[in-house]
């Protein structure tokens, strides 16, 4: 099974998207400029991480083997945490003005999470990928976190921060799956 390469990316810089920018007036207190650059932010960030819930959602529908059954409601809760971000994440661009760009196909124009393979079924090879991909995810939400606060949004920083604490709990029980186990299941 290829591995995810874990690179860090530029995030808020919208990959030349315009739609990640696209504004309405609001009373949110936030410079013109740095609304600008947490709308773009927050929307990779919304991109991100709603790829990432239909790839751990892909895992539930697919996954076989011995371990079928809990791997397929771990799949399913981790799924439903990612949700429950993503709705958080799309809140705060429209709380501050920009629009969210939240569907499917913007989703996978814009996130930074490498495409879970398709040739695999096992719990222990969906667990590996999804280590790989929540890896990703963390660290790109920590570089949010920073380029936030770097900003002055605390808000945004604040919300990324929880993401990246409900993240890293979840791929701690990810990986609680493959470490020091030996196997290969």
């Amino acid at each position: 099974m290829p591995r995810a390469t874990k690179e860090k990316v530029n995030v808020g810089t919208g990959n030349g998207s315009t739609s990640l920018n696209r504004q309405f007036e609001t009373g949110v207190d936030l410079t013109d400029d740095v609304r600008t650059a947490m709308i773009i932010l927050l929307n990779e960030q919304l991109a991100a991480n709603f790829d990432l819930q239909s790839q751990v959602k892909q895992a539930h529908w697919n996954v076989k083997g011995i371990h079928f059954y809990p791997m397929h409601l771990l799949f399913d809760e981790l799924a439903a945490h990612l949700a429950e971000l993503t709705d958080e994440i799309a809140e705060r661009v429209t709380a501050i003005g920009g629009y969210a760009t939240g569907t499917v196909r913007m989703a996978a124009e814009n996130s930074t999470v490498p495409e879970i393979p398709t040739d695999i079924n096992s719990g222990a090879d969906y667990v590996k990928a999804l280590v790989d991909r929540y890896s990703i995810h963390g660290s790109n939400l920590r570089a949010g976190i920073d380029a936030a606060d770097a900003a002055g949004d605390m808000d945004t920083a604040d919300l990324l921060t929880e993401a990246s604490r409900i993240v890293d709990k979840d791929l701690w029980f990810l990986q609680a799956h493959v470490q020091g186990s030996g196997s290969e299941d």
